[in-house]
């Protein structure tokens, strides 16, 4: 079956497409919009994409696979970003990682045996003066200790449902 956007969202479309001087300069909000509706960016987003742009699907997985604000594959409902660089990992990092992989049963890359989290790793979140830190869909945790990012995760799990 090949991907539709909802009829709201496909007038959200044409507004973010009209924007621009070109189609092609809507390839990244339009992918944003679609992995809104689907969770990730599948064959048939890059192929409604493709289309709706005039463009060859393979400029716009070549989109897909540069920035990491995409996902290629399914993902829960709660991606968890863990900054892994220098100045987060000398702060605890490590750690912070570590418990996370242990709570949700997988590593990184997975997604937690609840189906609640997948858990990521990043090169920067660029808040390395209150590192450790996460990223959690939109939203950032800072100067975490592993009480208070136990509080964070115990916050959005009981705002999600189980396996969806």
């Amino acid at each position: 079956m090949a991907f539709q956007l909802s009829p709201e969202q496909t007038r959200e479309a044409d507004e973010i497409i009209a924007r621009y001087p070109t189609k092609r300069a809507a390839c990244l909000p339009l992918l944003w919009l679609c992995q809104r509706q689907t969770g990730w960016t599948n064959d048939e987003v890059i192929a409604f994409v493709a289309e709706k742009l005039e463009l060859s699907t393979a400029a716009v997985k070549g989109v897909v696979t540069f920035y990491t604000m995409f996902h290629e594959k399914k993902v829960a409902p709660n991606v968890v970003w863990v900054c892994r660089t220098l100045s987060c990992e000398l702060r605890g990092a490590k750690a912070v990682q570590e418990h996370m992989e242990k709570r949700f049963g997988c590593s990184a890359g997975g997604t937690s045996t609840d189906g609640k989290f997948t858990l990521l790793k990043a090169e920067c979140l660029a808040a390395c003066g209150q590192a450790p830190m996460i990223q959690v869909n939109d939203d950032y945790y800072e100067d975490l200790t592993i009480e208070k990012l136990d509080a964070v995760l115990d916050q959005i799990a009981a705002k999600t449902p189980e396996g969806k």
